[in-house]
């Protein structure tokens, strides 16, 4: 993006979007590569998000398997403007599964318990339960029709953001392209 301050705003609002939901849809892949929904509670770390997942839930087993997927964080139907431009952010996500008991696994810990309160803490005592640490590798800002934006770099907030221009055509005048 050109415009220094214009990037420095928007990543500003991804942040401010992403630290004002509480959950995120989730999308895994089992093992017969076939797609699998869910949602899950997440913290906000160093650009990255952390969810504590059931390895008896699907998505758990998934991440296990296949350490990448995709998270789409969006707004609530009822707060929005307008249903079909809902605005939202989505990333695809490398996932790494953390150590209990390390270092990072405690600090993703501390984090959900700081966001969700005793829940995770209680959770966490359970064998079956683990944690993972999804990192950007790119992702996607929606904040309306026509003003869509691509999070290139590691990072939540989006190291680059490039405004999305080529997008909606006539019919008739796409048909001709």
């Amino acid at each position: 993006m050109k415009n220094k301050a214009m990037q420095v705003r928007l990543s500003t609002e991804v942040r401010d979007f992403i630290d004002a939901r509480k959950s995120l849809q989730l999308a895994s892949i089992d093992a017969d590569g076939y797609p699998y929904a869910s949602y899950a509670p997440f913290a906000i770390g160093e650009d990255c998000l952390y969810v504590l997942l059931s390895e008896i839930a699907v998505h758990g087993v998934n991440l296990q398997k296949n350490p990448r997927a995709s998270v789409l964080i969006v707004e609530d139907e009822d707060s929005a403007e307008e249903l079909y431009a809902r605005i939202r952010v989505n990333y695809a996500m490398d996932v790494q599964q953390l150590e209990h008991g390390s270092d990072d696994w405690q600090t993703a810990l501390d984090c959900l318990v700081q966001r969700h309160g005793d829940r995770p803490g209680n959770l966490s005592k359970l064998a079956d339960f683990k944690m993972f640490r999804l990192v950007p590798t790119h992702g996607r800002y929606v904040k309306g029709f026509g003003r869509a934006f691509h999070l290139a770099g590691k990072t939540l907030a989006g190291e680059v953001l490039t405004h999305m221009t080529d997008g909606h055509k006539p019919r008739a005048e796409a048909a001709n392209a």
